[in-house]
């Protein structure tokens, strides 16, 4: 359906720049605007009907979106990334970037963003509160053992960052002072940083376990790899699995070839590594796991079955066959090891849609 009045928004912090353009008149409207969601939609609504409103995904969130879609003006938030820019503009302005917003909501070229609930907001970020921790825990944990890697010690007593580890850990002792308050603090921030992790790692189980990401979770758990950590990772990043296909969830996370090809030529080259990268890390760790022959289910496999639905069942005990048969192919043609599981991990994101879809379709995600 056609607007009349299409408006782009700049916006940031403290400000937000405007530009509305008639379609009937051809009319530019500029505004300067304070970061306020109800001023902001004051505004709009004082344009002519039916208005469009566009502004850049970015670090001010979507509460704008929420505000405007609830006071019935249609508001879409653009891909920063698949926005059309001439490559010869070279002056950048909040302004000029609020009305090309606006010219290319007119033209239909917005590619728009999912707007997540509040809830599901909060539920993503949790979870990558979970990550940054995750990636903290793991440079805490190379700065004490490169700090005794530098003085000679070197743990040979089987895993590392286990009990008996930690044990070693604080046996450990220099007579230097300065270097052994070094030693102790480093240490000290890796425990509490695995405490957080685990505090974290509590709530997102629990939270896995309530609706309405429940069914879904159940459903991903049925394949190999997919915890209840890594499937509560998809089902927020992704949210709503049915704007997907089988073919085209690897284009989103970025997991398919870059090409460029010309006249008779063509050429690809590494992944394009797009789109959510969260996700995109998980599909690659989990992919990981269908190396390993798959004869009889494991133990913990068969009790995650268990909480999952019939079709979900089948489903992922297809789904670990081929992704294992996969591996098995490109094991036999030499294939690169980090190549094969990229490969594996695209298509384990297309058997991942083609549990999770059907299951909300069944059980619908309702933004609050």
């Amino acid at each position: 359906m056609h607007k009349r009045t299409y408006v782009g928004l700049d916006v940031h912090a403290r400000s937000v720049k405007g530009c509305a353009i008639d379609r009937e008149t051809g009319e530019i409207l500029r505004q300067s605007l304070a970061a306020n969601d109800a001023g902001i939609a004051e505004w709009v609504s004082g344009l002519p009907g039916p208005v469009l409103v566009v502004y850049e995904a970015g670090p001010t969130g979507f509460g704008l979106a929420r505000c405007l879609n609830a006071a019935g003006i249609e508001c879409v938030v653009a891909a920063p990334s698949k926005l059309q820019r001439p490559s010869g503009d070279r002056v950048k302005t909040d302004a000029r970037a609020a009305e090309h917003l606006a010219r290319l909501a007119l033209l239909g070229q917005i590619t728009p963003v999912r707007v997540p609930g509040p809830s599901q907001e909060a539920a993503r970020d949790l979870v990558r509160a979970r990550e940054d921790v995750r990636s903290d825990l793991m440079r805490a944990r190379h700065r004490v053992s490169k700090l005794l890697l530098r003085h000679g010690l070197v743990y040979s007593g089987g895993h590392a960052w286990t009990e008996t580890h930690h044990t070693w850990l604080h046996r450990q002792h220099f007579d230097d002072a300065a270097l052994q308050a070094a030693y102790e603090a480093g240490l000290e921030t890796a425990e509490l940083t695995l405490d957080r992790r685990n505090r974290l790692d509590a709530k997102i189980t629990a939270m896995a376990a309530t609706e309405p990401y429940a069914p879904v979770v159940r459903a991903l758990m049925c394949l190999r790899g997919i915890s209840v950590l890594t499937a509560f990772g998809l089902a927020v990043e992704i949210g709503d699995w049915n704007r997907f296909t089988g073919s085209t969830i690897g284009a989103y996370l970025g997991l398919v070839p870059s090409e460029h090809s010309s006249g008779a030529s063509r050429a690809q080259g590494p992944i394009t590594k797009t789109g959510n990268t969260p996700a995109r890390r998980l599909l690659v760790e989990a992919a990981w796991h269908h190396r390993r022959p798959y004869t009889h289910p494991r133990r913990e496999v068969r009790a995650r079955w268990d909480a999952a639905d019939e079709a979900s069942r089948v489903r992922g005990h297809q789904g670990n066959h081929r992704l294992h048969h996969k591996w098995e192919q490109f094991e036999a043609r030499h294939k690169r090891r980090v190549i094969a599981d990229v490969a594996v991990a695209r298509e384990l994101a297309g058997w991942c849609w083609s549990l999770a879809a059907p299951v909300q379709q069944e059980h619908p995600w309702t933004d609050d």
